[in-house]
């Protein structure tokens, strides 16, 4: 379960990281919005937990945790394969599609938008099946949000590794943007396709025990209404919501805040979306080992602590501070799965469908942000008080939200 954390925050980081190349791919011609076309290919991934979130856990049900991983993995390959053939049409082809008189958009980057809701549809399968996982194994001396943690220290060397990745091994540390050729990502990206399938293949012949209690044998509408009526379910998939909109908001668009308000060059504003990774890994090493410290407390004091980051980041118009705001981060997933989860019993697995449905905010606070960010000339420095905003749903999750119990029909 740890290692598919870390193909989990691999993939999903190395999706944020092609915004900048997508945006000097394709979008020469996307008029004033490019910002928000680029933002689009978050939007894609993280939209497929929306739709799917609810679909996934269903899956778990009928078909157990390692057929669920399985199953996401294949999809994931077929996202990998898609990236290749947006590729290869842009190459190729020149076909566009025109939205107006200014705006037009290549074939291919909808191709690529596709890929990535692929890729989130494979990643959703996957997280449905490892987050209760990890919550419901007993592993003596640990905490469910402890091993959340570990988990997570897999899935933050992944996320810190991925920009990198990206900017230095597909793109060979090009500062020059207008320089990036998108059919450099082919290769890569069929190693990658060939790894997963091969990773998919081994989870298949392995033993994943199935843990007794943790499934619901309930009618799947029933099961979904009764979960739902579960208040500190509700809020904790706003909570999540924000959680994850905060995180890409400051992972992936630090990116383009670096280039459009510091105009610093692709390779640096790359470096700071790994450390920003970065300090998450630090945070979840060091969360691995608070087994002392309640979920509620680790939310309250982290959530609050970001808010000030971020705001001090607003005032000095420096991205140290949002880089900062990683080493907060790093705990807030496991926190707020472990308290919204915390005694479901059956229901857990369910419930854990729910909760992924709030995983949209990764699609729609980054998106908002970028559009905020276009509106005013394309500039980030204000549109961090949202991302504050976000932060100050999640303490009040940590203080009020989460104590609430189950709500009767």
């Amino acid at each position: 379960m740890v290692i598919m954390m870390t193909v989990i925050g691999f993939i999903t980081s190395i999706n944020q990281q092609f915004q900048l190349p997508i945006k000097s791919a394709y979008l020469h011609s996307a008029g004033g919005w490019t910002n928000s076309f680029a933002t689009l290919l978050i939007f894609a991934f993280f939209l497929s937990y929306l739709v799917l979130g609810p679909t996934s856990a269903r899956f778990v049900e009928r078909h157990g945790y390692k057929m669920t991983i399985v199953r996401g993995l294949v999809m994931l390959a077929g996202g990998i394969l898609l990236f290749i053939l947006s590729a290869l049409l842009f190459i190729y082809t020149s076909l566009w599609i025109m939205l107006s008189e200014t705006v037009r958009l290549p074939v291919s980057y909808l191709i690529f938008l596709l890929g990535s809701f692929v890729c989130g549809a494979g990643i959703t399968f996957m997280q449905s099946s490892v987050n209760p996982y990890l919550i419901a194994c007993t592993v003596p001396g640990t905490s469910a949000v402890q091993r959340q943690n570990i988990g997570g220290v897999g899935n933050s060397t992944m996320t810190m590794l991925a920009p990198l990745f990206v900017s230095m091994v597909i793109f060979g540390g090009v500062d020059d943007l207008e320089a990036l050729q998108i059919q450099e990502v082919i290769l890569p990206m069929i190693i990658l396709m060939g790894v997963v399938l091969i990773l998919s293949y081994i989870v298949k012949r392995l033993h994943v025990p199935h843990i007794e209690g943790t499934t619901s044998g309930e009618d799947a509408e029933v099961s979904f209404k009764t979960v739902w009526r579960i208040r500190r379910v509700r809020l904790g998939c706003i909570a999540l919501f924000c959680y994850v909109g905060v995180e890409v908001c400051i992972g992936a668009n630090i990116i383009l805040y670096g280039q459009n308000d510091l105009s610093l060059s692709y390779s640096t504003v790359a470096l700071y979306a790994t450390l920003y990774w970065g300090a998450m890994l630090v945070g979840r090493f060091v969360g691995s080992f608070l087994n002392r410290v309640s979920d509620r407390k680790l939310l309250w004091s982290t959530t609050l602590l970001s808010a000030i980051l971020i705001l001090i980041a607003v005032v000095t118009n420096q991205p140290y501070w949002l880089i900062a705001v990683g080493l907060c981060h790093s705990v807030m997933w496991g926190a707020i799965y472990s308290l919204a989860l915390k005694e479901l019993g059956s229901l857990a697995t369910r419930a854990s469908g729910v909760l992924l449905m709030g995983l949209i905010g990764g699609a729609l606070l980054p998106f908002l942000q970028s559009l905020l960010a276009d509106l005013l000339g394309g500039a980030y420095h204000y549109t961090w008080l949202l991302v504050i905003a976000g932060e100050l749903y999640m303490l009040y999750y940590a203080l009020v939200g989460s104590r609430f119990g189950e709500v009767k029909a």
